[in-house]
């Protein structure tokens, strides 16, 4: 398994496979996932496992093999059949990764992921989505309209940063999306981010 980074000219010595894990996950913007063995599934399950609980930043994940090669086809067909249909799963769980044989829809899979999307955090109990272009005031009602299954109160606003963001001044001037949704169901916030990099800008 690779990961792409910003960070990439940075090598680091790990002696124990969990640190290398928590290393590999904190530093990467994008996941390419390739076929292999037992780590390699491993590696798998604990980034899907991650996002799919809220407990690390949701990045593109990309499953990419040979030309005619099956390998995370069959995979798909044992998650669905054994973890979906047992409801162990939900649907939207299936948009934190994109199964691909073409490497140049691969790369397009990472850059729209970041086309208008930019980053994410916390302030308190509100998600602070960063985005590199204004949305139009259509495309905020539209996302209100799509995703109001997942706020907690009050709606999608479109705002400049909070003041609890002063200490990540580079990107002070993005604009922001701000919501209050129930801290679940992580895969619909990829949607989301699926659904902001579709919408129209300002």
């Amino acid at each position: 398994m690779r990961a792409t980074s910003q960070r990439n000219h940075r090598r680091r010595t790990l002696n124990y496979f969990f640190t290398r894990k928590l290393n590999f996950v904190k530093e990467a913007h994008a996941f390419g996932l390739f076929p292999g063995g037992f780590g390699t599934l491993d590696e798998t399950f604990e980034v899907l496992t991650l996002m799919q609980t809220g407990k690390a930043r949701i990045i593109p994940v990309v499953m990419l093999d040979r030309p005619r090669g099956n390998y995370w086809e069959v995979w798909m067909r044992f998650i669905k059949d054994r973890l979906l249909k047992s409801g162990l799963i939900s649907e939207e769980d299936f948009s934190f990764f994109k199964i691909t044989h073409n490497t140049r829809e691969a790369v397009a899979e990472i850059l729209n992921f970041y086309k208008i999307y930019h980053s994410a955090r916390w302030v308190r109990d509100r998600f602070v989505i960063r985005i590199n272009k204004r949305l139009s005031k259509a495309a905020v009602i539209k996302l209100n309209h799509q995703f109001a299954d997942i706020l907690r109160k009050g709606e999608i606003v479109q705002s400049a940063a909070l003041p609890q963001e002063k200490n990540e001044p580079e990107i002070l001037d993005l604009a922001r999306l701000i919501l209050t949704p129930f801290r679940s169901r992580f895969g619909r916030f990829r949607e989301l981010i699926d659904a902001i990099n579709a919408s129209s800008t300002a």
